[in-house]
């Protein structure tokens, strides 16, 4: 009996479905506290993803039910669009040749170094593309399966870069003598409202069906965030996500990821990591000139300029600008106005360079 435990911890291809699920949850929620702990964004999608890879490249690797990863998705759309304050587009609105400049640059640039990777061959299809895109991570690594790309490096090269975007914030923040300040806390178990939470899950899962009847690209995705725009900003249905509830979305969206990989997938990721960072951190610095622009002409204040700017890592730019003097109006408004243009003009622009990228 002890020889034949000692002979399936050293087989995870052998471990029966009961064993794969305890790990999976275990080391899931472990990876989640750490990096909760540590401040890392993305935590609660990065912890089970990252679970999922060790699992998949040692042999003990599961399939996500896809109705579940649907779900999630819907879930995911849903609360892109009650995460964007109400005043957020009489912000845009008023400074609008402001935030068209910072946007449109952003895009610009970061679709043109994923182009020049797309040239060089080093990752395959659109991958580059979708990768660089520079904001809405997990919906873009969703979405860059739909359109022929490799959802396993588009996360690696998004969350590599939320990851870098997020390192430069607090170099900014430090460099501004800016103390760190902590989240506030959050009521991980509580469901503000029973009743809004059935209708708001009833609600995705009629648009997520719709969503895959219909043949969408990411239907579930972009429907329920459409939807959940108009449920948002009309008020006629409350929308209710309770933490515990994008919680467990996060870790299937990210377990969905993490078992796609395999050892080949590692490897290639590891091949083309030089690249990538430094197409990452070309991008920051680009931002960071474009930051230099707004202080110059616009008399933005170099700490609002620098947070407004970052391609990505908007939860770190909100807790940095919401504990300083910055204009937290105006950065959130720069962030969101990117985040909407990203996902709009994404899947085109990538559609785009991709069929222009060997010319």
């Amino acid at each position: 009996m002890i020889s034949r435990f000692i002979l399936l911890c050293k087989t995870p291809s052998r471990w029966p479905t009961t064993w794969r699920l305890s790990v999976l949850l275990a080391v899931s929620f472990v990876l989640v506290v750490c990096f909760e702990y540590a401040n890392l964004p993305a935590a609660l999608l990065l912890g089970p993803m990252i679970t999922a890879i060790i699992l998949a490249v040692s042999g003990a690797g599961m399939t996500m039910p896809k109705p579940m990863f649907l779900m999630a998705q819907g879930i995911l759309g849903m609360m892109i669009a009650n995460s964007l304050p109400l005043t957020v587009f009489a912000k845009i609105s008023m400074e609008w040749p402001l935030f068209l400049m910072g946007t449109v640059s952003t895009i610009l640039v970061s679709s043109f170094l994923g182009w020049l990777l797309s040239r060089s061959g080093l990752l395959p299809g659109t991958t580059a593309i979708w990768g660089s895109s520079p904001g809405a991570a997990s919906a873009m690594t969703i979405m860059s399966e739909s359109y022929g790309a490799d959802m396993r490096l588009v996360a690696f090269m998004q969350y590599l870069r939320v990851a870098c975007c997020a390192i430069a914030a607090t170099v900014v923040a430090a460099i501004f003598h800016v103390d760190g300040v902590a989240a506030e806390p959050i009521d991980w178990l509580g469901v503000p409202s029973w009743s809004g939470f059935a209708i708001t899950l009833c609600t995705i899962l009629v648009v997520s069906i719709i969503g895959v009847k219909l043949r969408l690209p990411s239907g579930p995705l972009l429907l329920s965030l459409a939807v959940g725009l108009v449920v948002k900003f009309s008020g006629v249905l409350p929308i209710v996500l309770p933490h515990w509830c994008l919680a467990i979305s996060f870790a299937i969206l990210g377990w969905g990821i993490g078992f796609r990989f395999t050892r080949q997938v590692l490897q290639h990721a590891w091949h083309v990591f030089p690249h990538v960072l430094g197409a990452i951190l070309a991008l920051i610095a680009i931002n960071a000139c474009l930051a230099m622009l707004l202080i110059t002409f616009a008399d933005i204040d170099p700490l609002t300029a620098f947070l407004a700017t970052s391609p990505g890592g908007a939860d770190s730019v909100a807790i940095i600008a919401a504990s300083t003097s910055a204009d937290v109006s105006f950065v959130m408004a720069m962030q969101v106005a990117r985040f909407l243009l990203v996902l709009i003009a994404g899947p085109m622009l990538a559609r785009w360079l991709s069929t222009n990228k060997t010319a």
